[in-house]
């Protein structure tokens, strides 16, 4: 179990899986890289050189492809000398736990073997991994690359010592973990987000605003406050000098007021038509690469300004 992680097996190379590869590379690993698409590879490639000089603000040290990258054939020749796997396949929980098994038998036995899935159970991905106990979640947030979060989430026959052997990898990649205590479907950040997306569903097919209106609502209100502090923190300064309990007194019966509605609404013909067109109208013409390319930088400036405040 105290065996370095310096080759990485990453299998499947779509955006998260990109991601991923993109932050071990930046932190020096050695990646074995498999994805069935050999288009991917292209993609791959592409996004590294995007980011390159975005994240060679932030860290000193070169990335070496020739030496750091290898693209493999299959699934058994990138895991069998790994010692982390990420897998990021699409999200079908028979698809994932196929691919499990397949990484589980032609890998190490004692290294993690960790899925990047964003809600899936992993006591179901685990049901035919040989030595399931090293298998867990360790959900990320795009881009990968710079947002530190990952979630990890233990599933019924995972062992600890996985788990506290991941903490300590994926902290010692400048990742901040949120493990969680038990297994629950979406984790918690996606389960946050999804709440929100839900409510943001109804108020665009009811002709209450437009996807613009509804990400100013975030962007330049509640979105400023949650870079610092989350929800909680938030609410207990709304509580004035009582904090948190004033808090509760005094906007508590709110919560029994009909503004929400958590069932989402049918993704119609016409509420698909009105978010497509919203979106494209709030991104000016410009390139999906262009837009990356802003957030990224805003993200680093954005996580300097939250240690400079951190608590």
């Amino acid at each position: 179990m105290k065996q370095s992680i310096e080759n990485i097996a990453v299998i499947g190379t779509g955006v998260i899986g990109t991601g991923w590869i993109i932050r071990f590379l930046f932190n020096k690993k050695k990646v074995l890289v498999f994805d069935p698409n050999l288009k991917q590879k292209k993609f791959l490639i592409n996004e590294i050189k995007r980011v390159k000089p975005i994240l060679n603000k932030i860290y000193k040290k070169k990335i070496d492809l020739s030496r750091q990258l290898k693209f493999c054939n299959s699934i058994r020749e990138a895991v069998k000398n790994a010692d982390h796997i990420q897998e990021n396949a699409p999200e079908n929980e028979s698809l994932k736990i196929k691919i499990i098994k397949e990484i589980s038998e032609n890998t190490k036995k004692n290294i993690i073997i960790a899925s990047s899935s964003s809600g899936l159970l992993p006591s179901k991905i685990q049901s035919q991994c040989l030595n399931p106990k090293r298998l867990i979640i360790a959900h990320p947030f795009n881009p990968v690359y710079l947002l530190p979060l990952v979630e990890l989430v233990p599933g019924k026959k995972t062992d600890k010592r996985f788990i506290n052997k991941a903490d300590k990898f994926y902290s010692n990649i400048g990742m901040k973990t949120l493990i969680l205590k038990k297994e629950l479907p979406g984790y918690l950040s996606d389960r946050l987000q999804e709440s929100m997306w839900r409510e943001s569903l109804h108020i665009i097919n009811e002709g209450y605003a437009t996807t613009k209106d509804l990400d100013d609502a975030i962007i330049y209100g509640p979105g400023l406050r949650w870079s610092l502090m989350g929800t909680f923190l938030t609410f207990h300064l709304a509580g004035g000098k009582m904090g948190m309990e004033h808090m509760l007194e005094q906007f508590g019966p709110a919560l029994k007021l009909p503004w929400t509605k958590l069932k989402a609404p049918t993704l119609s013909k016409s509420l698909k038509k009105k978010i497509i067109e919203g979106t494209k109208a709030q991104s000016k013409n410009k390139s999906i690469n262009s837009l990356s390319n802003r957030r990224d930088n805003f993200l680093i400036d954005l996580q300097k300004l939250l240690l400079k405040y951190k608590i």
